[in-house]
């Protein structure tokens, strides 16, 4: 790992990011858009999808989550953001509806303050180093509107299955890992309050699992889901 590492450069892997997601998730029965899309349905557990929402994608790649975001909140403005310029080329090629992807710096978000009914973020915080974790942070809340929602879904170090995925996936080979008490202290602190911190994803997705995956919902508290997620507001 570099010593000056700060964003994980996802330029060198833009054009075949989403092949290479299939590939590190084939074995669970599901492809990428499964995951990108599953992420989306959770919000829908809190929030109205018919509103006219502003949600800001932040680390949003080549607009997977984006085009899902749009399909269940038809009503809302979508902004993507991301360090990655290739990625930024390949989301602007999806045409999203109603979307608009920007280039971001890494320091400071394009936004005006309290411009957001909703961030959300999938899988970017252990590509970024911890260090920054705090200043990173308190963009979002500066552009978050007050009573406004963040939601940062992250993988979950405590389970074995994702730590070998995400050590043998190339383009995770310099990500260290957010345990989720890590995530919630650093959210609670940047302005935020932490109201849910959810654990998903404990079965494959295989057909021979169908009948266990209900029970997933009743499984949010349990630690060794493979993924996890903050769910934070902003109070003032």
């Amino acid at each position: 790992m570099s010593k000056d590492r700060q964003f994980d450069n996802f330029d060198e892997f833009a054009e075949d990011y989403c092949e290479m997601c299939n590939q590190v998730v084939k074995s669970s029965g599901a492809n990428r858009d499964y995951f990108s899309e599953y992420k989306i349905v959770e919000l829908l557990k809190f929030e109205k999808p018919k509103e006219e929402l502003r949600i800001l994608d932040f680390g949003c790649g080549d607009g997977s989550s984006a085009f899902f975001i749009r399909k269940h909140f038809p009503n809302a403005a979508v902004f993507g953001v991301d360090v990655s310029e290739k990625s930024i080329t390949i989301a602007q090629k999806r045409n999203i509806t109603n979307t608009i992807f920007n280039k971001f710096d890494g320091i400071k978000l394009p936004f005006k303050e309290e411009e957001f009914d909703i961030v959300f973020t999938s899988m970017v915080f252990h590509h970024i180093e911890h260090k920054l974790h705090k200043g990173v942070l308190k963009e979002i809340c500066k552009v978050l509107k007050k009573e406004g929602r963040f939601y940062n879904f992250e993988h979950n170090p405590n389970n074995p299955l994702t730590k070998k995925a995400v050590n043998e996936c190339e383009y995770d080979k310099d990500a260290v890992l957010l345990k989720p008490s890590y995530n919630k202290k650093i959210t609670s602190n940047s302005g935020l309050k932490v109201e849910k911190l959810n654990y998903t994803l404990f079965f494959p997705r295989h057909k021979l699992f169908n009948f266990f995956l209900g029970l997933e919902k009743i499984l949010t508290w349990c630690p060794i889901g493979a993924q996890y997620y903050v769910k934070a507001i902003k109070i003032i």
